[in-house]
């Protein structure tokens, strides 16, 4: 199982497109190269792909550093799944995690959510989508424990996965 971000720079055309860019490249080529590992494309859209291990990490930092610059906020999709095929280029390869980022995408910029995650347990998204939600309106001090003792109740992998979210947020 892979993770697949797939993201959208919000507010890019009324920034400096030279500075955000190349933060972010710089960002993204700590990770891996591109275009196999990651790519921008479309003028401001992102793909990135890395291990299930690394996504929170990822996500929080290329997050902060977009949000780090005046008036610009970043959509993120977060897809969890396989990849069926592997291309020279990350746009071209094929498997669940990257269907699932994509119209995971085009959903976030209809709800007016900035990040989302979908795997392929509904479950699961559910209940990782309240906490990254949550944070958002500026309540995660006060719901994580209302999130943890939910989360507890479910399989261990689901425990593990929300202990490490936590302890990295």
């Amino acid at each position: 199982m892979i993770a697949v971000i797939t993201g959208d720079i919000i507010n890019s055309q009324q920034a400096d497109t030279e500075v955000w860019i190349t933060r972010l490249k710089s960002l993204l080529e700590n990770w891996g190269s591109a275009p196999n590992t990651w790519e921008i494309y479309r003028g401001d859209e992102f793909q990135f792909k890395c291990n299930i291990d690394d996504v929170f990490w990822r996500f929080l930092a290329i997050k902060s550093l977009i949000k780090s610059q005046e008036n610009l906020d970043v959509r993120i999709a977060i897809g969890i799944g396989e990849e069926n095929f592997s291309s020279d280029k990350i746009t071209e390869s094929n498997g669940t995690a990257y269907v699932h980022s994509g119209r995971l995408l085009n959903d976030l910029k209809n709800d007016g959510h900035t990040v989302s995650i979908k795997t392929s347990n509904d479950s699961v998204d559910r209940d990782l989508n309240i906490l990254l939600n949550s944070h958002h309106s500026r309540n995660l001090n006060n719901s994580c424990g209302t999130h943890f003792s939910i989360i507890s109740e479910n399989s261990p992998e689901h425990l593990f996965v929300w202990k490490n979210f936590i302890l990295h947020w």
